[in-house]
């Protein structure tokens, strides 16, 4: 039987910001814009379910005029990713 992918990462734009995150300790905005190819406005949407989630943490801060945030995988967050990752095996494997 197969196990159920957490429908929070099954979406392209979520599962590839989390991917990204797995990587970096911390990742701006911009960055993980540039990673994903995200519109400004879906990418916030998107960061946001993730903050809901308790997946990511996020940091609005402001540098000089502009605003600057910083995103981070949270344990909850970097544990579901590695147990969406282990059931996505599975499916692989299957015989």
């Amino acid at each position: 039987m197969f196990k159920e992918l957490d429908p929070l990462l099954h979406s392209q734009l979520r599962l590839a910001i989390v991917a990204a995150l797995m990587t970096a300790e911390e990742a701006e905005f911009t960055w993980i814009q540039e990673q994903t190819g995200a519109t400004s406005g879906n990418l916030s949407v998107q960061l946001n379910k993730l903050k809901d989630a308790g997946y990511i943490e996020i940091e609005k801060s402001f540098r000089g005029n502009y605003p600057h945030t910083l995103c981070r995988m949270t344990n909850l967050g970097r544990e579901k990713f590695k147990t969406y990752v282990e059931a996505l095996k599975e499916y692989l494997d299957y015989k």
